[in-house]
This record gives structure tokens, C-alpha cells and sequence, in this order.
């Protein structure tokens, strides 16, 4: 124990004492007149003497004191060390024994030239309530300085007269860091431009900064402790696996991105989120507590459909320059027309059919569906080529309002999809009124024109499990069809010079 322990201001705090206070009876230490002692002759030669009670009040005080973080020591009114913890032995190197009864820090703790000064404003907190906050540049035990901030208040005794001053200090750099993790943590849980989200062990949050809350679709107090999932329709398993992971095993070295559904008023959004992961222990436990988890997450979905975009450009346009490059070999130009839709169905399509006019329709009859023919087609079955349909001259007998027809007379592209959620057989009798393969469920029909002239139509087919048709995908179909339909008219051409 310390000399801080049993020094004069622990005195001055005690409960039954203070400045200028009575007196405990036998404090004054002379043999006789404490019948405890065991040094006093009443109780020379008594076989058991009962041994003085322990100062209980003053070693709770030395334990807390030592217990501190902070550096701390104190001065009575004259000016004397009184108490030194074991923080302040650690920072400048001098020890209790060596502090504690020296007046002031003069040639010790602080330089000569500065000590009146430091002296100064350390004793003038006796006369002014509050706290007074200072930084001194003090001596360590091997004569190096360091730059504290220092924390002064007075010590009233019992009689509310100031009886000393007390002064915690630490090193001025650990305090700064203190202060910048403090309002790191405050500009991270408001204002920051990401996501931040404090979750429990329970894997419900606790925190959530105001980024977070607009890109959860709540408030910043309607979402604590709520679960996840009531949050997120889909994707909600795979980011409560990487919390759980993170609490098992801390933070993965790299961010991930999770595409979660989210559940709001004004319907379900589906959202791409980067997202980091911090693992939250208590710094005050012994061993590591999980605290929890600390989530970071910005949405990137704009960006992430950019790029999805992007590829899906970068690869159609391959495809149409190797179609393109095939079909330019095929001496036969319906051949070529094959070529050219297997490589524009790739990742585009699960099923295309050619329908071509009879040579020198009227409009008329187009419109009417007498006239469009199944020219080619890829197999209604299963996954296949498309193939010239064999003997291919009986009409496909479209009925009225038919999407293919629709592009004829619009002589441009037509989308239409099965209703939404409907049942598989309610489906597959959408397809086959339609004269489709059973497991369509998208369509996208794209009139071919060639020379001012109708050709024909083509048609491209989608399973349920994939998206609907979209713009752009209109766009390259549209691409697709001229092309074919430059080869279409070539074969007729061929043909009508034969």
C-alpha cells in the first residue's frame, strides 16, 4: 500500500473529522490513555490483548484511489502532497513514498523556473468553486517532460472552509484520443454519410444513425430492438449469418455486399448494400465481452446496376459481333437467320420463334393472322437451337389482340407477362392461348422490316423464374430483328432469282 494510504487529506474526508473537528478519543497516541493499545500498561501482562481495529475508511480510500485511471494527487491548504495513486507513479515515474510530504512539485515534478506558476493556478482552485482545467508541461523521474491536462478542485473540511486542493491529470495526447473517439462515435451515430447500426448479441439494434434509419425505411427509435426480419423480407438469413459470424468469430477483412427486399409503406424495395462489420467488446471486462455488433453499410444499388447494366451491354455487343461474323460465312441466308438468333438468345431468352409474312401479304391479311407462318423456332420442350421448322407452311392462326399481331400493326415491339402470382397451371394456360411453349410467362414481340416492308415477327420468351422484359431489352431485340430481317429478305431475294 501506498503512502497515500494513511496521508493527511484522507483525514480531512473522513467521516468524524476535518479541519479544526474534535478530536477521535485516543487519537493522540499516548500510552495509557487508549485502553486497546496493546502497549499501555493495562494491558501489560494480560495474556490476550484484542488488536486495534483496522482504519477501514482509509484503505477503501488508498484502494480507490489506486483503482483510478486518471493521475491523481492532492495537496493540504499549506500546500503539501498529501495523496499520489499509482497511476501518477506510472505517468512521471516518482512513487508514493518519494511524493507524498514534498511542498509543491519545485525541482521535482516541474521545473524551478516553472514551479511558481504551476503552484499557482494549481492552489487557486481552493478559493474558486467548480472544476479548473489547465495543461502543464511536468518532469518525469528520469528528468523528460510530458504535457499533462490537469483537472483542480477544492477539498472543503468539516468546517466548509477549503482544507486543499485535488488534481487528476493525464497525458495530454491520451486525452485528446479520448476526446476524438468520443467525437468519432458522436459524428458516426448522427450525421455520417453511411449507415451505421449497433446491434445486440440478440442481433436486434440498439443505435441507429439517421443514414441508417432512411435506408431501413423507419425512424430512429421505431427500429430498436426490433428483429431484422420484420425489416427485410428477403436476405435477412445471410446477414443475420454474418453478425452471428462476427460474434463468433470478429470482422471478416473485407466488405460484403448483401441485396436485401425491404418492407415499406410504399411497397418492397430491393436494395444492394456494402457493408462492414466491427465486433463490440466491453473494455472494462477482463476477458473480452461481446457487446455486440458494430454494422456499416452504404447502399450501392445505383452503382451495382450500373455495372449490371454495364456487363450486360459489354456482353450482348460481343454477341451480336460474333453472330454477326457467323453469319456472314453461311452461303444460306435462313441458315445465317439461325445462326444469327442462337447468339442473341444466349442469357437473353429462354425461347425465340420466327413467324415470316407469305410473300406480298396484304395488310389485311396479316391482321387477320391468315398469313404469319412458323418459320423457325427453338424447341418448346427443353433448352435447344433454333431450328428451320420443317415443311413450315401452314399459318400459326394467331387469335385477335395477339402481342404479335399487336407489333404488326405497330410496326414496333410489344411486352406483355403473365398476371403476377398467378398459379403454374393458370400460367401455362396463359402461354398456350397464346400458342407458346407452356413455361413462358414473359413475351417480347418485335416486328422484322426490311426495305419499307413487313417481314414477319419475332418473338422472345422468358420462364417465370426469370425478370420481365425491360427497355433496354427492347432495344436489343429490336437490334436482333433488323438484322434478321436483312437476312430474310436476302433469302427471298435469293429465292424469287432462282
Amino acid at each position: 500500500m501506498g503512502a497515500s494510504r494513511s496521508s493527511g487529506l484522507a483525514d480531512a474526508l473522513g467521516p468524524d473529522e476535518g479541519a479544526g473537528g474534535p478530536p477521535r478519543e485516543g487519537a493522540g497516541g499516548v500510552p495509557g490513555e487508549n485502553p486497546e493499545n496493546p502497549e499501555s500498561p493495562e494491558c501489560a501482562g494480560e495474556p490476550m490483548c484484542p488488536e486495534p481495529p483496522p482504519d477501514s475508511g482509509a484503505e477503501l480510500l488508498a484502494a480507490l484511489l489506486d483503482g483510478m485511471d486518471a493521475a491523481l494527487c492532492a495537496f493540504d491548504a499549506g500546500g503539501v502532497v498529501t495523496h499520489w495513486n499509482r497511476e501518477a507513479e506510472r505517468i512521471l515515474g516518482w512513487s508514493a513514498q518519494e511524493a507524498v510530504g514534498r511542498t509543491g512539485f519545485a525541482g521535482w515534478a516541474v521545473r524551478r523556473a516553472d514551479a511558481h506558476e504551476v503552484q499557482g493556478r494549481l492552489m487557486a482552485a481552493m478559493d474558486t468553486p467548480g472544476r479548473q482545467v489547465h495543461e502543464f508541461a511536468l518532469l518525469r523521474k528520469d528528468g523528460s517532460r510530458v504535457l499533462v491536462r490537469t483537472q483542480s478542485a477544492r477539498v472543503l473540511g468539516a468546517d466548509g472552509k477549503p482544507a486543499g486542493v485535488y488534481c487528476a491529470f493525464s497525458e495530454v495526447h491520451a486525452q485528446i484520443d479520448l476526446e476524438r473517439a468520443i467525437a468519432l462515435s458522436e459524428a458516426l451515430l448522427e450525421d455520417a454519410s453511411w449507415g451505421v447500426v449497433l446491434v445486440d448479441v440478440d442481433l436486434r439494434p440498439t443505435v441507429v444513425n439517421a443514414y441508417a434509419s432512411r435506408a431501413l425505411g423507419g425512424g430512429r427509435t421505431t427500429l430498436l430492438g426490433r428483429p431484422l426480419g420484420e425489416l427485410v423480407v428477403q436476405g435477412v438469413e445471410e446477414l443475420e449469418a454474418a453478425l452471428q459470424h462476427v460474434l463468433a468469430e470478429g470482422a471478416p477483412g473485407a466488405p460484403a455486399e448483401f441485396w436485401v427486399t425491404l418492407r415499406t409503406a410504399e411497397g418492397e424495395r430491393r436494395r444492394c448494400w456494402r457493408s462492414g462489420f466491427l465486433r463490440l467488446a466491453s473494455p472494462l471486462a477482463e476477458e473480452p465481452v461481446p457487446l455486440g455488433v458494430g454494422w456499416l453499410f452504404r447502399d450501392v444499388t445505383a452503382t451495382k446496376l450500373a455495372q449490371q447494366e454495364a456487363d450486360r451491354l459489354r456482353f450482348r455487343t460481343s454477341q451480336l459481333h460474333r453472330a454477326v461474323r457467323t453469319a456472314s460465312e453461311c452461303e444460306d441466308p435462313m441458315e445465317a437467320v439461325t445462326s444469327l438468333l442462337d447468339f442473341a438468345l444466349a442469357g437473353f431468352a429462354d425461347h425465340v420463334l420466327l413467324d415470316l409474312t407469305a410473300q406480298g401479304p396484304t395488310a389485311g391479311e396479316v391482321m387477320e393472322g391468315e398469313r404469319l407462318v412458323r418459320t423457325a423456332a427453338t424447341p418448346s420442350d427443353a433448352p435447344g437451337p433454333c431450328l428451320l421448322v420443317a415443311g413450315g407452311a401452314i399459318p400459326v392462326r394467331y387469335g385477335p389482340g395477339h402481342p404479335a399481331l399487336q407489333a404488326v400493326e405497330r410496326t414496333g415491339s410489344v411486352r406483355t407477362s403473365a398476371g403476377a402470382g398467378e398459379a403454374a397451371d393458370a400460367a401455362a394456360a396463359w402461354a398456350a392461348e397464346r400458342r407458346w411453349p407452356r413455361d413462358a410467362a414473359h413475351a417480347l414481340c418485335t416486328v422484322l422490316r426490311s426495305r419499307g416492308r413487313t417481314l414477319g415477327v419475332l418473338t422472345f420468351l422468358r420462364a417465370a423464374n426469370r425478370t420481365a422484359f425491360e427497355r433496354p431489352d427492347t432495344a436489343y431485340a429490336e437490334t436482333v430483328a433488323a438484322r434478321v430481317a436483312g437476312a430474310v429478305d436476302l433469302a427471298r431475294a435469293v429465292g424469287a432469282g432462282e
